[in-house]
C-alpha cells in the first residue's frame, strides 16, 4: 500500500516537473524572438515608438502642407479630357438627352400645367447645350473644369486635414530632433542650425539617427489621398526635411526611456535563465522517463472497464483531454510572461494553480494513452475496435437512411410527373397543417385558410379521392387477369398516369387475348401438321408396301413386273423429295443453311427459270404474262437458292392454276430494291387464309390430290428470309399472289 502512495507521489511529482518545465519551454521558444537584441534601441519596440514620433512631427511640428502648393501640382492629361468629354456619351447622344429632360417640363410650363418659366427652362437647356458643345469643340474649356473639380477636392482634403491629430509617441517629450531644408530649420533643443549638430555625436547620445521627412512621410503620418494625382500633387508640394533623432545621455534614469531600456534588460537577463534552465531539466526529464517508463503486461480492473467503452469514445476523450491540457499549457505561459513583464506585480496563486491543474491533466493524459497503447502493444490491429465505434455505428446508420431515402426517390421519380404530382399533394397537406397554426395566431388568416381551402384544399381532396378509386379498378383489373379473367377493358380518364397504367393493361389485355388466339391457332396448325405429315408420308410408302407385295407373286408377268417396278420407283422418288424438301426446311429454321452469295442478275436467273419450265407451261393450258425489265439488275444473293424459290413458285402456279387462265409475273426496280410478282387464279377455294400458306405441309389442295410436298412456300419465305428480304402472300377470292422483295446493288 505505502508503495503504491509512493509511486503516485513520484507520478504527480514528474507531472509538476514536466507541466513546469514544458511551459517554461515554450515560453522561451515563442518569445526569444523578443529578446534577441542586446541593445533595446535596436527593438521592435523602441523602433516603434521612433516612427510615430516622426509621424508626429510630419503633421504636427516640422514644416506646413500650403494648399494653394498643392493646388499648383495639379496636371490634367488628355486621357481624363476624352474621359470628361465622353462621361455621358457621345456629342449626338448628350444633346438629344438634353433636349428630352427639358421637352415635357417646357411643354407643361407653356400649358400653364407647372410654376416653372418656359423662358427660363429654354435658357437653362440651351446653356446645357453650348455647354456640351464647347466640351466637344475645345479641350482648353474642358481642362479648366476638371481643374475646378480636382480643386475642390485638394479644399475637401484639407478640409478633413484639419480635424486630424497624430498619435503622439510615449517618448514624446524625450526625443531630441533637428531637421532642415535648407531655407526653415526646425529643433527642440534650443540650439541654432550652426551648433546643433555637435549636439547629437556619439558621446553626448544613447542613441541618434538620420531621418527624411517629405511628402510621403506626410502621406503615411495622415489621411491618405485615394486619387493618384492628388497623391503626387501633395509629394511634390512639400518640401523634404534632412535632419536627426537621438535620445540624449543627460536623462535621468527614471525617464520613459530609460525606465523601458533597464527594465528590457533585466527581463532579457532572466528570460534567458529561465529559458535555458527550464529547456535543460525537461531534457533531464525526458531521459529519466525513457529510462523508467515501461508498459505494464498486466492492468489493473479499471483497464478493463475502460476498453469497454467504444475505441472513438477513447480517442475523442483523449483529444479532449490533450486539448485542455494544451490551454493549461499556454495558461502556465501566459502567468509566466505577465510575471516576467510586471516583476512587482505577480500572481503566484494563479501561477501555481495553472501548474497544478497542468499537472493533474498531464496524469490524466498519460494514463489515457497508456491504456491505449497497452491493449495494442503486442500488435493487435484497432480494425476489430473501431468497427464497433460509435462514429462507425452512426456513420452505417445515416448511410442506410440515406440508401433508403435515394432509392425512394428514385422509385417515386421514375415517372417525373407522378413524384411531381405526389409532392404537390404532400405540400398542399402540409400547407394546411400550418395555416391552422396560423389561425390560432390571428383570426384574420380564417379568411385566408377558407380561400386556400376553397381554391386549392377541396380540389386536391377531390383528385386524391378520384385517384384512390381508379388505382382500386386497375388494382382488380390486374387481379383478374393473373386469375385467367380477361373480360372487357378498363375506361380510360384523362392523360394521368393512372389512365396511361390502365391503357397499358388495356393493351396487355389485348395482346393476352391474341396470344391465346395465336396459341389455339399454333395447336390447331401443329394437329394439321402433325395429320398432313403423316398422310403425305404414309400414301407414297403405301403404294411402295402395296407393289412390294404384288412383285412376290410368281404368276407375274414381265410387262406387269415392269410396271410396278416403275411405280415403286415414282413413289420411292416422290418419299426422298418430300423427306429432302422436310430436312431442308428444318436447316433453314435451324440457321443451319449456308450461303454463297455473289452479284447475280435477277432478271435472267427468272428467264432461266421460265425457260426450264416451259414444257411444263405450255401443257399446262395456262397463259402467261411476263414483265421483265430490259437492263440487269443486280443483287448479291446465292443463284441456286434463289432459283429454287423461282421454281417453286411457277410449279405451283402450274399445279394449282385454273385451267385456261391467265398468270401474271412482273418485275420492277424501284429504288434500291427490286419487286417480283406472281398472281394466279387458284382451282381450289383459298378461304381467305393466305397467312396460313406459309406453314409446313400446307396446300391450297386441301384434298392433297397432288403431287406438292406443300413445302414450297416455307422453303422459298425461308430462302427470302435468309437474304434479308421479304415474301408476302395476297389473297382475294381465288386471286393468289406472291410478292418478293430483294435488294439491289449498283
Amino acid at each position: 500500500m505505502a508503495t503504491k502512495w509512493r509511486n503516485r507521489v513520484f507520478a504527480f511529482l514528474m507531472a509538476l516537473v514536466f507541466t513546469g518545465t514544458l511551459s517554461g519551454s515554450l515560453y522561451f521558444l515563442s518569445n526569444s524572438y523578443k529578446y534577441d537584441d542586446e541593445n533595446y534601441f535596436n527593438t521592435e519596440e523602441f523602433q516603434y515608438e521612433l516612427r510615430e514620433f516622426v509621424n508626429y512631427l510630419a503633421m504636427e511640428e516640422v514644416g506646413t502642407l500650403p494648399e494653394e502648393a498643392v493646388k499648383k501640382n495639379i496636371t490634367v492629361t488628355q486621357e481624363e479630357i476624352e474621359e470628361h468629354r465622353h462621361r455621358y456619351g457621345f456629342l449626338d447622344e448628350q444633346l438629344a438627352n438634353i433636349r428630352y429632360q427639358y421637352e415635357d417640363r417646357i411643354q407643361l410650363a407653356e400649358d400653364g400645367k407647372s410654376d416653372e418659366n418656359a423662358d427660363e427652362l429654354r435658357a437653362e437647356r440651351d446653356a446645357k447645350l453650348d455647354d456640351i458643345r464647347k466640351n466637344f469643340d475645345s479641350d482648353e474649356y474642358v481642362e479648366k473644369k476638371i481643374l475646378a473639380e480636382k480643386e475642390k477636392i485638394v479644399e475637401e482634403y484639407f478640409a478633413n486635414l484639419a480635424d486630424f491629430k497624430a498619435n503622439p509617441s510615449r517618448f514624446q517629450d524625450e526625443f531630441l530632433y533637428h531637421f532642415s531644408n535648407g531655407e526653415e530649420f526646425y529643433t527642440n533643443t534650443g540650439l541654432k542650425k550652426e551648433s546643433v549638430e555637435s549636439a547629437f555625436s556619439n558621446d553626448k547620445m544613447n542613441y541618434h539617427d538620420s531621418f527624411n521627412i517629405d511628402g510621403e512621410t506626410f502621406i503615411s503620418s495622415g489621411i491618405w489621398p485615394y486619387e493618384d494625382w492628388l497623391y503626387q500633387a501633395i509629394a511634390q508640394a512639400m518640401n523634404g526635411y534632412v535632419g536627426e533623432i537621438g535620445v540624449p545621455k543627460t536623462l535621468s534614469p527614471e525617464s520613459e526611456i530609460m525606465t523601458a531600456k533597464t527594465n528590457y534588460e533585466e527581463n532579457r537577463k532572466l528570460f534567458w535563465i529561465l529559458g535555458v534552465s527550464t529547456v535543460t531539466v525537461l531534457l533531464i526529464w525526458l531521459l529519466i522517463m525513457i529510462k523508467v517508463a515501461r508498459l505494464p503486461k498486466k492492468m489493473g480492473k479499471l483497464h478493463g472497464i475502460y476498453n469497454k467503452i467504444p475505441i472513438d469514445i477513447r480517442i475523442a476523450a483523449t483529444l479532449f483531454t490533450g486539448f485542455f491540457t494544451l490551454l493549461t499549457l499556454f495558461w502556465v505561459n501566459d502567468s509566466l510572461n505577465l510575471g516576467l513583464y510586471h516583476r512587482n506585480n505577480i500572481d503566484s496563486v494563479e501561477l501555481v494553480f495553472s501548474i497544478v491543474s497542468g499537472a493533474i491533466l498531464c496524469l490524466i493524459l498519460y494514463q489515457q494513452i497508456r491504456y491505449i497503447a497497452t491493449s495494442h502493444q503486442n500488435g493487435e490491429s484497432i480494425g476489430k475496435e473501431w468497427t464497433n465505434s460509435v462514429v462507425v455505428r452512426v456513420i452505417r446508420v445515416i448511410k442506410e437512411i440515406y440508401l433508403s431515402i435515394k432509392n425512394g426517390l428514385k422509385e417515386a421519380f421514375l415517372n417525373r410527373s407522378t413524384g411531381i404530382q405526389a409532392i404537390v399533394l404532400l405540400g398542399i397537406v402540409f400547407v394546411s397543417g400550418a395555416a391552422i397554426l396560423m389561425v390560432l395566431i390571428h383570426p384574420i388568416f380564417f379568411f385566408l385558410y377558407l380561400l386556400f381551402l376553397f381554391l386549392l384544399g377541396i380540389p386536391a381532396l377531390k383528385y386524391f379521392i378520384k385517384s384512390i378509386g381508379y388505382f382500386n379498378r386497375i388494382s382488380m383489373k390486374t387481379e383478374e387477369m393473373a386469375a385467367g379473367r380477361l373480360g372487357e377493358d378498363l375506361e380510360i380518364n384523362g392523360k394521368s398516369e393512372l389512365a396511361k397504367m390502365a391503357a397499358n393493361l388495356n393493351v396487355l389485355n389485348q395482346g393476352v387475348k391474341v396470344s391465346l388466339n395465336e396459341q389455339a391457332k399454333s395447336e390447331r396448325l401443329k394437329t394439321e401438321l402433325i395429320t398432313n405429315v403423316s398422310h403425305d408420308l404414309r400414301t407414297p410408302l403405301t403404294s411402295i408396301i402395296t407393289y412390294t407385295e404384288l412383285l412376290k407373286r410368281e404368276d407375274l408377268s414381265i410387262e406387269d413386273r415392269t410396271a410396278y417396278l416403275e411405280i415403286i420407283d415414282r413413289k420411292s422418288q416422290r418419299l426422298k423429295g418430300l423427306i429432302d424438301d422436310l430436312f431442308e426446311v428444318s436447316k433453314m429454321a435451324s440457321g443451319n443453311m449456308e450461303l454463297v452469295k455473289e452479284k447475280v442478275d435477277i432478271n435472267q436467273l427468272l428467264q432461266q427459270a421460265l425457260a426450264e419450265m416451259n414444257s411444263s407451261m405450255v401443257k399446262s393450258n395456262l397463259h402467261f404474262r411476263v414483265t421483265l425489265p430490259e437492263n440487269p439488275i443486280l443483287a448479291m444473293v446465292d443463284g441456286q437458292k434463289i432459283w429454287r424459290v423461282f421454281d417453286n413458285l411457277i410449279g405451283n402456279i402450274i399445279k394449282y392454276s385454273l385451267d385456261q387462265s391467265r398468270v401474271y409475273i412482273q418485275m420492277q426496280k424501284s429504288g434500291d430494291k427490286v419487286n417480283i410478282t406472281f398472281k394466279n387464279i387458284s382451282k381450289y377455294e383459298l378461304n381467305d387464309q393466305s397467312e396460313e400458306l406459309y406453314e409446313r405441309f400446307k396446300r391450297g389442295d386441301t384434298s392433297r390430290h397432288t403431287e406438292g410436298s406443300g413445302l414450297g412456300l416455307a422453303i422459298a419465305k425461308s430462302i427470302i428470309d435468309l437474304h434479308e428480304g421479304n415474301l408476302n402472300i395476297e389473297t382475294d377470292g381465288d386471286l393468289f399472289k406472291v410478292n418478293i422483295c430483294l435488294r439491289v446493288v449498283e
